[in-house]
């Protein structure tokens, strides 16, 4: 049984988006597990099938493909967000992304099926899927707005509003982040100071 403390904050990111009976809500809840990641630790790797959508109660979770030192950071979700590798996890496809721990994570996760099922049963956790992935899809297309109108410079500024970003992300996967090297990141932050 995951921690009551996600549990409760994952109450309440569900009712701030629809309004959900507290029977519905309690079915909903128990239909998840908890899972802890340490730092560092793949939730998913290149090549599998992605099988669950997560919450993310503490800590924080990078998106990224290629090896070793080729490693391109596509975005990274922190607390209190509701996330799924969804390119893998609908079309039922072997993912081209790995999904790591940038720190020590506790989630919440409910595998595909059993999300179906809620989806059927229950209408406002349908809604809730809806309004989930429709924040999902603003995010991405402003991100990729942002890709092709702003400078390195200003994309950086975006991501100071957030500070997580750069408090728990290195150099190296922010500036992969930001389409650019490391050492161009670097002199970013110094024109800035």
């Amino acid at each position: 049984m995951p921690h009551p403390p996600i549990l409760h904050h994952f109450a309440a990111f569900i009712r701030s988006r629809v309004a959900i009976g507290d029977e519905e809500l309690k079915a909903v809840l128990s239909a998840f597990t908890g899972l802890s990641i340490k730092k560092g630790a793949k939730l998913l790797r290149r090549g599998q099938v992605a099988n669950q959508y997560y919450y993310i109660g503490t800590g924080g979770l990078r998106l990224y493909y290629g090896e070793f030192d080729e490693q391109h950071t596509s975005w990274v979700f922190f607390q209190d967000e509701f996330f799924a590798e969804i390119s893998s996890l609908q079309p039922r496809l072997p993912t081209r992304f790995h999904i790591e721990a940038v720190e020590d994570t506790e989630l919440l996760a409910i595998d595909r099926e059993t999300m179906d099922a809620l989806y059927r049963r229950y209408p406002a956790w349908q809604e809730f899927g809806r309004k989930v992935w429709e924040e999902m899809c603003i995010r991405q297309v402003d991100q990729n707005l942002a890709y092709q109108t702003l400078s390195a410079r200003q994309m950086y500024e975006q991501l100071l509003r957030h500070p997580d970003f750069v408090q728990k992300i290195p150099v190296k996967q922010l500036a992969s982040i930001l389409g650019i090297t490391p050492n161009a990141l670097s002199r970013i932050r110094k024109e800035m100071r």
